[in-house]
């Protein structure tokens, strides 16, 4: 089936929304057997996908800044359909083997069957596939989502998967630290062990006692602050999944700790001291070598301070609060929470950090606490559960399911929700873990992390402003049908081979949890999505909790919305996560080093959705490419403008998102 994004609603005029969903039930939908969780769809039985696709060999290359190749792989073989950007990252990132030897993989074909390959044979060990026929067609129907750029694992399991056994294959873990010295260099053997095979992790820092206390023999603590500086350093020294990638980490501290202050200024003291440097003539650019940045501290983590309601309302009603001892939990010290809120803006603007995590809200949507709270999440705070655990991401390409006339093809969608969920529960129990603690969280609790990417270019080309009520119901409604999909698979996962180890003691917790996102679909009152993709929204989500109340569910996470950093490019995305378009001009170096200017590809296709003929389309589009903005351009009816709203501001116009509009999508 396929919703429309204009149509629709005048058909079901007159009708209720449940009335509609009558009307458009999926024959695949209604079921509680899982055997329906494996079926053709996009490809067929006697023919594997790699059949169907025109290859091309492509000479793959990376070049610097100053025109230096830095990778190069001539002859990989890759669909004629992928751009060069994409085989270049898939060759220079994903592809195994030492460059010019025989175990060199040679192209995509050898990339996706090392991986779909081993998915389907630890599927079956598992009991998700029930036979030999289930096999062949789930190893069809994964191989075509990926050959086809609609969906992409995460980093690890292309870097890791096929190669060892056991392979590593989460690129989110939380850690946990006890206040001992033991255990602080523990974490940071356990951090760089992840990093070496491509993973990040997140920790709250919280449970070192500050330097505001003493040690029992008599001296005075570190305090969290001092550490920090280690552990940045070792992560800037391993680089992720042994290649050129930076390791991913963050670090977190509640705003009741007493080195809070310490905290929220300590990168931006750094920031200070890498603009001195610059102005001493260092290189001011962020990876380079004997740099600015590579001489000051804190630049290879995020950091986040965690606050609860309590301090929020105290800032809003210009009160103060008390720090806290770690040793006993006594006052230490009443600080102003409006100055501190300032204070941490203040870093934010100077130079990125620290983030903010609201601890409160986060654990009243926690599907597992009475196994313990939300502390901390993993560096780009998308993944929050318990310590100690890990996740393993795919996202999904949301562009790939439009047509040319702007149908969203939902029946596709949900199949590929359903493959991806059954293919990254079999990665848990046959992946490695670097603590017997993660390994026991990650199998007792199977945390999965399915997304999507490309939101900003399918909003643009439905002809919906990022910052408007329409873009932001047309995500609020696939997000939960994502998510509504994904827990629903997960519960028929559980009636064939059982739900995760600690629902048990979580099961009235988590349905709790579902119940509430269920409701706030139903609180949307969608005017510019059809009926169609909003009923089967909830849908759902209504079957999701039936099953799971009848059955459990096999994973006590299912989705996150993560940034979608490399694999974005893997897939061809205009746009990353949940992002709007940076801009709307690209530039491509040659190979002779000069740039080439080329219009953002989605204004084509939503001025085309928007109604504007071939020759206003040309003009437009001329436009944009001379003057590197679509404002001034008369052609342009002055509605359609904010369309085409990016992110940044274009050097020859004034329009952009601004800052609520990004938090309006968010929240």
């Amino acid at each position: 089936m396929a919703a429309h994004a204009a149509t629709g609603l005048a058909e079901a005029q007159g009708k209720s929304i449940d009335q509609v969903g009558e009307l458009l039930k999926f024959k695949d939908q209604s079921s509680g057997d899982p055997s329906n969780l494996f079926r053709y769809f996009f490809s067929e039985p006697k023919s594997h996908p790699f059949h169907l696709v025109a290859w091309k060999k492509r000479d793959c290359r990376i070049s610097s800044g100053d025109n230096k190749v830095v990778f190069e792989q001539l002859g990989a073989e890759f669909p004629q359909a992928w751009s060069q950007m994409a085989c270049n990252i898939v060759a220079s990132k994903y592809l195994h083997g030492e460059l010019k030897s025989p175990e060199r993989e040679s192209g995509l074909k050898d990339l996706l069957s090392r991986v779909t390959e081993s998915i389907v044979d630890w599927a079956k060990k598992d009991g998700s596939l029930s036979s030999a026929a289930d096999e062949r067609c789930f190893q069809h129907e994964l191989s075509h989502i990926l050959l086809h750029q609609y969906a992409a694992f995460n980093s690890p399991v292309w870097f890791n998967v096929g190669v060892r056994p056991n392979p590593q294959c989460s690129a989110c873990f939380i850690l946990a630290v006890d206040d001992t010295m033991d255990a602080l260099l523990d974490l940071q053997a356990l951090e760089g062990r992840l990093f070496k095979y491509g993973s990040g992790t997140g920790t709250n820092l919280s449970t070192l006692r500050s330097t505001k206390e003493r040690l029992s023999g008599g001296g005075t603590p570190s305090g969290p602050v001092s550490f920090m500086r280690a552990f940045d350093a070792w992560a800037g020294i391993i680089k992720s999944g042994g290649k050129t990638r930076r390791a991913a980490k963050m670090q977190i501290l509640n705003v009741d700790h007493p080195d809070i202050v310490d905290f929220v200024e300590c990168k931006t003291k750094e920031e200070k001291k890498a603009w001195a440097l610059i102005e001493q003539g260092y290189d001011g650019s962020f990876s380079a070598q004997d740099g600015a940045y590579q001489a000051v501290a804190f630049q290879n983590a995020n950091l986040s301070v965690r606050a609860d309601d309590t301090f929020m309302e105290a800032a809003r009603d210009r009160k103060t609060y008390w720090t806290h001892r770690v040793a006993d939990g006594s006052p230490c010290e009443e600080l102003d929470a409006r100055k501190m809120l300032e204070k941490i803006a203040a870093g934010t603007h100077l130079c990125g950090d620290p983030g903010m995590q609201f601890d409160t809200i986060i654990n009243k949507w926690h599907t597992c606490p009475n196994s313990g709270r939300i502390n901390a999440s993993n560096p780009c705070s998308e993944y929050m559960h318990l310590d100690n655990s890990a996740c393993n991401l795919a996202s999904i390409n949301l562009l790939r399911y439009l047509d040319e006339q702007c149908n969203f093809n939902i029946e596709a969608i949900c199949h590929t929700i359903r493959q991806l969920i059954t293919a990254q529960d079999a990665l848990i129990d046959h992946a490695s873990y670097p603590s017997d603690k993660i390994e026991k969280c990650a199998r007792d609790f199977r945390q999965l992390g399915l997304g999507y990417a490309n939101l900003g270019a399918l909003l643009m080309s439905l002809g919906f402003a990022y910052d408007s009520d329409g873009g932001r119901e047309w995500a609020a409604v696939l997000t939960a049908l994502m998510t509504g999909e994904a827990y629903r698979c997960s519960a028929l996962l559980a009636k064939k081979i059982g739900p995760f180890k600690g629902f048990s003691a979580n099961r009235s917790e988590m349905l709790k949890v579902l119940e509430m996102h269920y409701q706030e679909l139903r609180k949307i009152n969608p005017q510019y999505v059809s009926p169609e993709l909003y009923q089967s929204a909830c849908r759902s989500w209504e079957e999701a909790i039936k099953f799971g109340t009848e059955f459990g569910f096999r994973n006590s996470q299912t989705t996150v919305l993560a940034p979608t950093g490399t694999i974005s490019f893997m897939m061809d995305c205009d746009t990353t996560g949940i992002e709007p378009d940076i801009s709307l001009v690209k530039y491509k170096r040659l190979a002779d080093g000069g740039l080439l200017k080329i219009a953002n590809r989605t204004v084509a296709r939503a001025l085309d959705r928007l109604g504007y003929r071939q020759e206003a389309r040309n003009e437009i589009l001329k436009w944009i490419e001379t003057h590197d903005t679509i404002e001034g351009c008369q052609t342009l009816q002055p509605e359609h403008l904010e369309i085409f709203d990016c992110a940044l501001r274009p050097a020859n116009g004034v329009r952009y998102i601004s800052h609520m509009g990004h938090l309006r999508m968010m929240a």
